[in-house]
């Protein structure tokens, strides 16, 4: 029992260095990235919010 709490105390402190994924902070980190390296998820989710996002920033309405 107490292995296994060790174990998801770790697993959450781990997790939660990660930043959120569409954040500028992940965006930052996937452009320093070797673009090999990334899964196809990322590359959708880059596309949408760190391309599409960056974009839409620039139009005027």
């Amino acid at each position: 029992m107490k292995t296994i709490l060790i174990l998801l105390t770790a697993v959450f402190l781990l997790s939660a260095c990660s930043p959120t994924v569409g954040s500028e902070k992940w965006c930052q980190q996937l452009k320093e990235k070797a673009k090999e390296e990334w899964s196809a998820n990322e590359a959708v989710e880059f596309t949408r919010n760190c391309i599409i996002r960056s974009g839409d920033a620039k139009k005027q309405y």
